[in-house]
């Protein structure tokens, strides 16, 4: 089965030009070939077999090309994940109080001892342990 899009000559230019310019990831790659490969009337089945790509991407590809144009059907859709927990101020605050002076009795900050004080925190309430370790690396700090 053919799926034939129509691209205008400056889509394909611009196709070609982006092809070209190298700094490109190989599903965006992938996805200039697919319109080009659609515009020339090639079948859904031999652009699979030829990019390695699933018929889902295709009819993905040449959906978004129809609804929003070329330079869309490019750029990958946000992908859904688990929104930041801990704002830039809230990793902050972390890592003032892990270079701050220990608690009485303690030589040095624990991720245990740096958990427990900052769930008495306000806005901390849920911080478990493996946050406080993954701000930690993220900025960089050390316990040690």
């Amino acid at each position: 089965m053919s799926i034939r899009i129509k691209l205008k000559d400056t889509d394909v230019k611009y196709l070609e030009a982006q092809k070209k310019s190298g700094d490109l990831s190989v599903r965006k790659y992938n996805r200039i070939n697919i319109l080009l490969l659609l515009n020339k009337g090639k079948r859904v089945k031999d652009i699979e077999d030829f990019l390695s790509v699933d018929r889902i991407t295709i009819w993905r590809v040449k959906k978004n090309f129809q609804q929003w144009g070329v330079v869309a059907a490019l750029e990958e859709a946000e992908r859904p994940g688990q929104p930041v927990k801990y704002t830039v101020a809230r990793q902050a605050e972390l890592a003032s109080v892990a270079c701050g002076p220990c608690p009485e009795g303690r030589s040095r900050w624990t991720i245990q001892l740096l958990t427990e004080t900052m769930k008495t925190r306000p806005g901390f309430e849920n911080i478990n342990r493996e946050s406080v370790r993954l701000a930690l690396k993220k900025m960089n700090v050390s316990l040690g």
